[in-house]
């Protein structure tokens, strides 16, 4: 059976942040991903995860831009130098949590020039981290119109071109509905490139068991394959209180 974790930016949230890791620790969860760690010093959100015996899994860069810019710019020509200097940023923030994953964002950008700046400031990521594993993850154009990475097939075409052992695919089970119209296949198909996976069910993004992914089968082919990464449960609850909506995983020990 896969290895669970809570993302902290999307359950939990009815209560505050830092309650939420004793709240994913009381739940059964063994590790949690924060998106954006970036409004609360570092030093808070490592003293909670050590007192709930909570790994990290994955925090996403670049930071947001609070002056009003996309919350990602990865792929956007002629950004390269505020990217190195915001990647500096987040490996200083990843050097006091120890995050095993870090999601570099493409942004919002088209065309050949913007794959090319997304593959150089990938390298340039990996080179520069060389212990520091990275991810890229294709969001929905219908979540997330005009993002550049939004196609399976575009991220296996990057990774191979990028070719660094530490950059890797993250998969997410509603995007990849969303994108292709069937998650269970696309893992099917690229799940050697993948290093983290996510859950949420399509078409809203609710809780594993409802919509049309069949979750139960898609855990077995994870084990099947051998995955031995994480598998984050990444979604908006569809009640007030997360705990509610925690059967999915109850239900796993068939």
């Amino acid at each position: 059976m896969p290895r669970f974790a809570a993302n902290l930016s999307l359950l939990f949230t009815e209560m505050p942040y830092l309650d939420r890791f004793q709240a994913a620790a009381d739940a059964g969860f063994t590790a949690v991903e924060v998106l954006f760690p970036y409004d609360i010093a570092a030093t808070e959100t490592r003293r909670a995860l050590i007192a709930n015996g909570l790994e990290l899994v994955l925090i996403n860069a670049p930071p947001p831009n609070y002056t009003g810019g996309a919350p990602g710019y990865a792929a956007i020509p002629d950004g390269q130098s505020r990217f190195q200097s915001d990647i500096r940023r987040v490996l200083r923030y990843a050097g006091v949590l120890r995050p095993g994953l870090i999601h570099i964002m493409s942004g919002y950008a088209t065309g050949p020039d913007a794959l090319n700046c997304f593959m150089q400031n990938l390298q340039w990521a990996a080179d520069f981290a060389p212990q520091q594993q990275f991810t890229i993850e294709p969001l929905n154009p219908v979540s997330q119109p005009g993002y550049f990475l939004n196609d399976y097939d575009l991220a296996a075409d990057v990774l191979n071109q990028v070719d660094r052992p530490n950059v890797g695919l993250q998969y997410d089970s509603f995007h990849a509905h969303m994108i292709h119209g069937d998650a269970l296949d696309v893992w099917d198909r690229f799940h050697p490139q993948v290093v983290h996976a996510q859950i949420g069910a399509a078409p809203d993004r609710m809780e594993p068991g409802r919509g049309p992914t069949d979750f139960k089968g898609l855990f077995s082919a994870m084990d099947a394959a051998g995955y031995g990464g994480w598998v984050s449960a990444e979604y908006t609850p569809s009640t007030q209180r997360t705990c509610d909506t925690l059967d999915w995983m109850r239900d796993l020990h068939w």
